[in-house]
């Protein structure tokens, strides 16, 4: 298991004092647009880049006209609508049976994007019913989620979908969030699960799910990894869990991509009993991500984890999926990663499905 990541936990502390002040006048309005941006399959694109931008603005803006783009925000998020026939959520637990080690219960200060009762859950995207899926993926953006979610958790849905696989967009409880590691990974695990169990219903083989994850996305992935692959259980890190017909099925994915993550340099963890899938990498040369990587790379190498990395240059941190917002293609190398990732995943669901079989 991964020790106390005090880097990170410094580092999410940092941003938050940054943004103290703002967060001050502005919190309760951008903590209302959290659940929009969540819910980014259930709204107009554009609606979505708009208020992303909007909120973009505040932050960016001089002092002096902070007060008018708080305004221009409110405005736009209160005329958000959902479009017609948009999709159900899928919630990942039973009601009242989310699994549970931190003591959460007071928000009041907007210190998260999500409040002690949030409910985990995810959206599917899927392929019309005459074209063969590839495989599935289960896509977990970065940070705190909330606007993260509209470049790193949706556009990305639609990147894969139009790769030919089915796209789950995970809102799980995210790490240091501030829940534990344990808890975000219970919640991707949960969602491999659901999907893993519906494999003939979503039209894929069961042993052909990916889970791709974004910066701290990364982390929840690596969460999944490290506490229910092999035959770790959701039991064993919840006392008084009471396992259902979903924990029969594995929670741990087939492969996984990691783009800018997924553990700060000096976390060491325990490899005993995990079932660490292979793995690829994602990362701008201009990221400070990648001295991350350069620690966790010969780390699973070590270890015997099959890893393919790539690097990018002029790239800085968090451009996965950022077009939709840029409304045009402002780092064309790095979105290269998506056609090397559909290679790779296609290599390793094919070896798995072959040694299924044997």
């Amino acid at each position: 298991m991964p020790v106390k990541n005090d880097a990170m936990q410094d580092f999410l502390t940092k941003m938050f004092e940054q943004a103290r002040g703002i967060k001050a006048v502005f919190g309760p309005e951008e903590h209302a647009a959290v659940e929009i941006f969540e819910d980014a399959p259930c709204c107009p694109a554009e609606d979505l880049v708009e208020l992303y931008r909007l909120n973009e603005a505040v932050y960016r803006c001089p002092e002096a006209e902070r007060a008018e783009r708080i305004a221009a925000f409110s405005k736009k998020r209160a005329g958000m609508r959902k479009k017609p026939g948009a999709p159900q959520r899928i919630e990942l637990w039973p009601q009242g049976g989310v699994p549970t080690l931190t003591d959460y219960t007071d928000n009041s200060a907007y210190r998260y994007n999500h409040d002690p009762d949030f409910v985990p859950h995810m959206y599917a995207l899927l392929l019309p019913d005459d074209v063969q899926p590839k495989g599935a993926v289960v896509v977990c953006a970065g940070g705190d989620h909330g606007a993260c979610s509209l470049p790193e958790g949706y556009q990305n849905c639609l990147d894969f979908l139009a790769m030919g696989y089915q796209a789950f967009m995970l809102n799980n409880r995210p790490n240091h969030n501030p829940w534990c590691e344990k808890e975000c990974g219970a919640d991707a695990a949960r969602a491999i699960r659901i999907i893993r169990r519906d494999a003939e219903k979503y039209r894929i083989d069961p042993h052909s799910i990916a889970f791709a994850g974004y910066s701290n996305g990364g982390v929840t992935g690596e969460a999944c990894i490290l506490h229910y692959s092999g035959e770790k259980k959701v039991a064993d890190h919840f006392p008084g869990y009471t396992p259902d017909a979903l924990d029969a099925f594995c929670g741990a994915p087939d492969a996984f991509i990691c783009v800018y993550g997924p553990r700060f340099a000096g976390v060491s963890v325990d490899y005993t009993g995990v079932v660490y899938p292979p793995t690829f990498f994602a990362v701008g040369r201009e990221d400070n991500a990648m001295d991350n990587l350069h620690a966790t790379y010969p780390d699973l190498i070590a270890h015997g984890v099959p890893v393919e990395v790539h690097t990018f240059a002029g790239t800085p941190h968090g451009k996965a999926g950022i077009r939709i917002v840029d409304g045009a293609v402002n780092f064309p190398n790095f979105e290269l990663w998506l056609p090397l990732a559909d290679a790779f995943l296609q290599d390793v669901f094919g070896r798995q499905q072959t040694a299924a079989k044997a």
